[in-house]
């Protein structure tokens, strides 16, 4: 084989790797419920596992995402999370869940996933959901929205910024799912404003174009 021909093959090769790892990697067993002590646990595919003999069905349960939960906060929603964090028998499977509780106009803040694609199945209510993409060739970010209804379901693509609010007087309800055990959350106002330590003034009163003062009146705010 020509060294050009060689070339062309490792470059295929190199491709194909990087599409394999765009979500989580498949599992090499049945399962692997995740352990914190490594006594306990035997270390397959690069992670310490529960002894497959001493797993119970404890490990793959989790109870109560049908209660509501408390959404008196500034922005009038709780997301519950429902990760290999609380279930063990996650780890490696490549999914998770989360229960969203929305309070009458209450809103999920634009927030991206870094490593999950999200279906949001709307329960209750009525739900105004959309995305932004990336920067257009152009340099816009066009935003794909839509009023959703109870059985609607919209996809969020992986590490799109998105965003849903309730358009009603009354509570609404949603159920999201995730490609990722651990679908991560970067919540933008509160990555901006509220880190820590803080972004330089100068810097988000530039990139935003507000007055210093401005910036710094976020800055001093709790984002929930």
């Amino acid at each position: 084989m020509s060294p050009s021909k060689i070339l062309s093959c490792l470059c295929l090769l190199a491709v194909a790797n990087y599409v394999a790892y765009a979500s989580d990697p498949s599992q090499l067993q049945d399962f692997c419920v995740g352990v914190t002590n490594p006594i306990d646990g035997l270390f397959v595919n690069g992670l310490f596992c529960k002894n497959p003999t001493v797993v119970t069905p404890e490990d793959f349960y989790f109870k109560g995402i049908d209660k509501r939960r408390n959404t008196m906060n500034q922005v009038g929603s709780n997301v519950t999370r429902v990760t290999a964090a609380n279930i063990p028998g996650l780890n490696t499977l490549g999914v998770s869940i989360a229960r969203i509780d929305f309070a009458p106009f209450g809103v999920n803040t634009p927030h991206t996933h870094p490593r999950a694609t999200e279906l949001l199945t709307v329960l209750e209510g009525t739900i105004y959901a959309g995305f932004v993409t990336s920067n257009l060739a152009n340099g816009d970010n066009k935003v794909f929205a839509k009023v959703l209804h109870k059985g609607d379901i919209y996809v969020f693509p992986q590490g799109m910024i998105h965003f849903e609010a309730n358009l009603g007087k009354t509570p609404a309800v949603a159920l999201s799912s995730f490609s990722s055990q651990n679908p991560g959350a970067v919540t933008i106002a509160a990555a901006m404003f509220g880190s820590k330590p803080s972004i330089a003034v100068g810097v988000l009163a530039r990139a935003f174009q507000l007055d210093p003062r401005i910036v710094k009146k976020l800055q001093s705010l709790r984002f929930g």
